[in-house]
């Protein structure tokens, strides 16, 4: 068995998974090295959340192997599972956030759920990860009561609560408006560096993504069409990549969904 790689936290090596007799990863191989900011990108339907459950253990490969810091997070029991999740922080897409808790409540959440921290603590914990994205004046409000930006770095807080290795970031940037956006990704690039974690972004949002990351990974078709730095994968010269990278409308990703030609489904009507 080769031994795993010291610079990466997160190693995928020839893994193949897929939902039932549908294939979404195929014989995939990348690493995610540690302190920096990787993106997973491509079009819909092409397995990058999927890769994200597959890191953090919420299924597991079919074929090869999916290494955190060196353990095959595929062959952990569950105690093995609990403590390298332990070691990551998610944010979810629409910051999926407790409705019925306060802005603090949801970033005390997981200290009062993982350790033994007495509230006093907590409390200081929870007001440093607060301020840290810029809402420790918000601690008393309810999600109901912040903007959607808002809730995002809310949850953000909550995810580097306590002081993962790993973050994972699905969609961060959806829904959001330019400013939000661009707080966001300032955000992302900036707890990265400071706290010297490492960070697994999923995105389609081309430019503000491009210019935070170190490493770009792009999935289509069940494989890696492009990895490298963001320069790098701008100037690929494969036809999915360029098509995905520019937004064109047409290309090897089709407008037309497979089906019946035209003539066929309208016969002689045409004629």
């Amino acid at each position: 068995m080769t031994e795993p790689d010291a610079t990466a936290l997160v190693e995928c090596r020839h893994l193949s998974f897929g939902y039932g007799a549908r294939p979404i990863l195929e014989d995939i191989s990348f690493t995610i090295p540690r302190g920096k900011v990787t993106a997973l990108m491509g079009a819909s339907g092409g397995g990058k959340t999927t890769m994200l459950r597959l890191i953090g253990g919420q299924v597991r490969a079919q074929k090869g192997e999916l290494l955190f810091d060196g353990a095959d997070v595929g062959k952990l029991d569950k105690a093995g599972l609990y403590a390298v999740r332990r070691r990551m922080g998610m944010l979810f897409q629409f910051g999926a956030l407790f409705t019925d808790l306060s802005v603090f409540d949801n970033v005390a959440f997981p200290l009062r759920e993982h350790s033994h921290l007495p509230e006093s603590m907590i409390r200081d914990i929870v007001l440093m990860k607060l301020d840290a994205v810029g809402l420790r004046g918000a601690r008393d409000l309810m999600p109901s009561e912040v903007s959607g930006g808002m809730a995002r770095r809310v949850a953000l807080a909550r995810a580097i609560a306590l002081d993962p290795d790993l973050i994972l970031y699905d969609e961060p940037f959806s829904g959001l408006d330019p400013i939000s956006l661009g707080t966001a990704a300032r955000l992302i690039r900036q707890l990265n560096d400071t706290l010297g974690i490492t960070s697994v972004v999923v995105s389609h949002e081309i430019p503000e993504t491009f210019h935070m990351v170190d490493q770009v990974v792009v999935l289509a078709n069940g494989r890696i069409a492009a990895m490298g730095t963001p320069e790098e994968v701008r100037q690929s010269e494969d036809p999915l990549v360029r098509q995905f990278v520019n937004g064109l409308p047409d290309g090897p990703v089709r407008f037309h969904y497979p089906g019946p030609t035209v003539a066929e489904d309208f016969g002689g009507g045409l004629a």
